[in-house]
């Protein structure tokens, strides 16, 4: 197996971990684009946790790779998935999930899960998804409000 083709798939398989440099910015501000590295360990055959941030991959022939973090388990044995930088979430089945992020690494460093920062983090924005559904939607709102007012000015 190639290593500039294998799936993460082969790789979770093979070696039973993923290191990896994250892409987008659904993930911020834990992961920052093409800077931190993730630390993606197999998926046992455990049942994920609420607040865990999870690798799977979208359905299709093309899926493309997310990771993002659990927010709910539902009744019905899916979860209620949404990035830590978004709005909206989807749900995704047990089958999709591929790994679990055990450690990031930032500049040179580990991140410490345990940490109290960490853990702070987790259990305000992350668990307090309503207020951070808001916090969003406000910041957008007000980032829209000063590009208008920049094009008045610069206009006038």
């Amino acid at each position: 197996m190639n290593e500039t083709t294998a799936t993460f798939e082969e790789l979770l398989e093979r070696d039973g971990r993923l290191v990896y440099t994250n892409r987008g910015v659904s993930m911020m501000p834990l992961l920052r684009q093409g800077r931190d590295l993730m630390i993606i360990e197999k998926k046992g055959p455990q049942r994920c946790k609420n607040l865990e941030a999870v690798l799977f991959r979208r359905p299709g022939p093309e899926g493309a790779y997310v990771l993002h973090r659990i927010l709910k388990v539902n009744e019905d044995g899916t979860y209620w998935i949404v990035g830590d930088n978004c709005i909206s979430g989807e749900t995704v089945a047990e089958g999709q999930i591929l790994g679990i992020l055990t450690g990031v690494i930032r500049d040179t460093k580990p991140l410490n899960f345990a940490s109290l920062p960490y853990r702070l983090y987790v259990n305000t924005w992350c668990r307090w998804y309503p207020v951070r559904f808001f916090l969003l939607r406000l910041r957008g709102y007000l980032g829209a409000c000063k590009r208008k007012l920049l094009s008045i000015i610069q206009g006038s």
